[in-house]
């Protein structure tokens, strides 16, 4: 098997995540991270940060393939602009799913997403392009979930469920079967969702 240069695009706690998947892959090798020059030049896990977004050009000429490792907390505005900017650069964008999760040959998961360890994505589930399907989440049989989705720690998506493009579903939330997740949304953690939420709405967990 053929082992992959990849660039890492953002170099904060989740790309460290995504670092530990690649070091238990045999499909990719880091050769380098990116990140603003605010944030400095030190190495992340012992991998070099090579430079700004106004290097990615020149880098993604010797290193065509890229990931965005920048996280998601609420709002994927950055994450869905640094993944447009490696599609105008026509960066190669792979899946990249950790050897400790469980994703069935039956699901279809987009060009830039990633999967966590201990995270599961069964049969017929399908997931957008640049989603974080995060440590031990599953996404159940039939789901959908749309482009630009963070699936937190422990997330409980539940059959049929869709989730709308650029949802952040937060640690531990439940979502029942055949529930719809407009776009836009948040829901905090330990939520349990029974109903339709509409598009952009805040859900949180209240005592």
């Amino acid at each position: 098997m053929n082992t992959r240069s990849i660039l890492l695009v953002g170099g904060g706690g989740h790309c460290r995540s995504v670092i530990d998947v690649i070091e238990n892959s045999a499909h990719y090798r880091v050769a380098g991270i990116i990140q603003p020059s605010k944030d400095g030049l030190k190495p992340i896990l012992g991998y070099p940060v090579r430079g700004d977004d106004d290097a990615l050009p020149m880098l993604l000429g010797q290193t065509p393939c890229a990931l965005v490792t920048v996280g998601q907390l609420k709002d994927a505005s950055l994450r869905r602009r640094l993944f447009g900017k490696l599609l105008d650069l026509r960066a190669e964008i792979p899946v990249v799913v950790s050897p400790r999760a469980y994703t069935s040959r039956h699901a279809q998961l987009g060009r830039g997403t990633v999967v966590l360890h201990g995270a599961i994505v069964n049969a017929a589930a399908l997931v957008g392009e640049n989603c974080i399907i995060n440590s031990m989440a599953t996404v159940e049989h039939d789901a959908r979930i749309g482009s630009h989705c963070h699936i937190s720690t422990g997330a409980r998506i539940n059959g049929g469920v869709e989730v709308g493009a650029g949802c952040f579903i937060g640690s531990g939330t439940v979502i029942h079967h055949g529930v719809t997740i407009g776009a836009g949304t948040v829901i905090g953690a330990g939520c349990v969702v029974t109903q339709d939420v509409a598009e952009n709405t805040v859900l949180r967990y209240e005592t």
